[in-house]
């Protein structure tokens, strides 16, 4: 049996379907500071979101937090929250920001 070379294994797990890059947190900032600040806390450079929404930091440091999930919930349409219309890869940017917002 032939070994196959690491850089083909990299083009079959792309291909199937893995994760060929990761996302993007700096473009989920850009998104944050235009659909989310309105509402939420988003960095440490911002003061006051409303009462009514979590800020980032306590949605990341939540023990059932996992960035795919709330990817998938950023996908579907919430009451409370404006029709944001965003891609799969904007989901994915988006939750990865909030992911980097667990304080150490």
């Amino acid at each position: 049996m032939r070994a196959v070379p690491f850089a083909m294994t990299l083009m079959i797990v792309g291909c199937a379907g893995g994760p060929l890059l990761a996302a993007d947190a700096e473009n989920g900032r850009t998104l944050a500071e235009r659909w989310c600040v309105g509402c939420h806390v988003v960095s440490d450079q911002q003061s006051k979101g409303t009462d009514i929404a979590p800020s980032f930091a306590s949605i990341a440091e939540r023990t059932d937090f996992n960035e795919e999930k709330l990817a998938f919930f950023l996908l579907e349409p919430h009451p409370k929250m404006p029709s944001m219309a965003l891609s799969r890869i904007e989901a994915k940017n988006l939750s990865a920001f909030i992911a980097e917002q667990k304080r150490p």
